[in-house]
């Protein structure tokens, strides 16, 4: 198992103080975050995309550019870029950039984004999202694999013999499909042989083992080689204590009152918005949530191992308010008392040599995507 530290930059009141940080301090806590993932030996790091609501993440390009500049070696993430509202022309020199900034280091998850209000504040419909989804995506992977591309779709004017600037470092970075409560985003993963990157955040494990299960059934129709489907897997926050009853006893108060600030009664009915998991005995017992002691979180991560079979867990310790020396006491506890567990027992070749290496399957993936695509191939390594 590999692991990464996601932030959506979340700026709402502290829910039990009503403290609310200054943005600068906010955006100077990740980057002492990243830093701190990196020397504690956490694999990636991730930065949400968020364009409404009590977040910062506007410019997750921009702050990821920061981290750039402050780490050498943990990889950076989106999670996600929200690339259905977004042009495709702008989001490949944008993480183009970034990725010669990084020298390499970046990885998009893309998805179409968990805000309701997104698309119209970009003037989109979002009836539509699928669809400018899909054709955004296409055109992106083009963008990055190709040179002189001549584009026409629905959502964006035609492109004539268009090279963006600059180039990736080292050829597109790997693309993974962040997925939440539909089979359109596994799908679109699966169809080109990308990696899987499910939410795993506030529904029960069974909505989301289904659509691993859709991702890999589709991904080996499609004609990939099973064993290269790759899955990473959220969660709902890590609260970590030396026992359940001081799991309870510490965090109770803290965990309810911020399921209470966030629920958003407008959008009740609709899957993935609103977490079951009132009480945090709840989370703790049912819930994605990493919450409780050191064997009590090493146990859920095997047991979410045993149903999804991913790679990759990502972690969260600033969504709940915890003061921000507390959040790095507990990626420490996390490193030294959690992580060595789950990779000795779920061991992964993710961002391993091998992985990395081209082969004979992804010239033969390379092909079968330019014959029905146009596009040279060479994602989802």
């Amino acid at each position: 198992m590999k692991f990464s530290v996601l932030s959506l930059i979340g700026h709402a009141p502290h829910p039990l103080t009503g403290r609310l940080p200054a943005p600068a301090d906010r955006f100077a806590e990740v980057v002492e975050t990243a830093v701190a993932a990196e020397r504690l030996g956490f694999d990636a790091y991730a930065v949400g995309e968020r364009h409404a609501g009590p977040f910062l993440s506007s410019s997750p390009s921009v702050v990821l550019g920061a981290l750039a500049a402050r780490t050498s070696r943990i990889r950076l993430q989106t999670g996600v870029a929200v690339v259905a509202i977004l042009d495709p022309v702008r989001v490949a020199e944008d993480y183009a950039t970034l990725t010669q900034l990084a020298r390499g280091r970046l990885e998009l998850v893309i998805g179409k984004g968990a805000e309701a209000g997104h698309f119209a504040l970009f003037g989109l419909d979002e009836e539509r999202q699928w669809d400018l989804q899909a054709e955004k995506y296409a055109l992106l992977r083009r963008l990055w694999s190709e040179e002189n591309v001549d584009w026409e779709g629905e959502f964006r004017p035609p492109l004539k013999n268009v090279t963006t600037v600059p180039r990736p470092y080292g050829g597109p970075p790997r693309i993974w499909h962040g997925s939440a409560t539909s089979r359109n985003s596994p799908e679109l993963a699966a169809k080109y042989g990308d990696p899987l990157f499910t939410a795993n955040a506030i529904q029960p494990r069974a909505a989301y083992a289904e659509l691993i299960a859709h991702y890999r059934e589709r991904f080996a129709a499609y004609g990939h080689d099973p064993a290269r489907a790759r899955v990473a897997a959220g969660s709902g926050g890590l609260l970590i204590a030396n026992s359940e009853r001081e799991a309870i006893a510490r965090y109770k108060d803290l965990y309810e009152a911020k399921v209470a600030q966030t629920f958003q009664p407008q959008l009740a009915g609709r899957a993935g918005y609103n977490t079951p998991f009132r009480t945090i005995e709840d989370a703790i017992a049912d819930g994605p949530q990493l919450i409780g002691s050191p064997q009590q979180i090493i146990d859920k991560i095997l047991g979410c191992h045993a149903v999804y079979g991913h790679d990759l867990q990502s972690i969260s310790v600033d969504g709940f308010g915890l003061a921000h020396a507390e959040q790095l006491e507990t990626l420490q506890r996390f490193a030294e008392e959690i992580a060595p567990v789950v990779r000795r027992e779920a061991p992964s070749t993710l961002w391993e040599a091998a992985d990395a290496a081209p082969d004979a399957q992804d010239a033969q993936d390379a092909a079968r995507d330019g014959a029905a695509d146009g596009d040279a191939g060479g994602y989802g390594r």
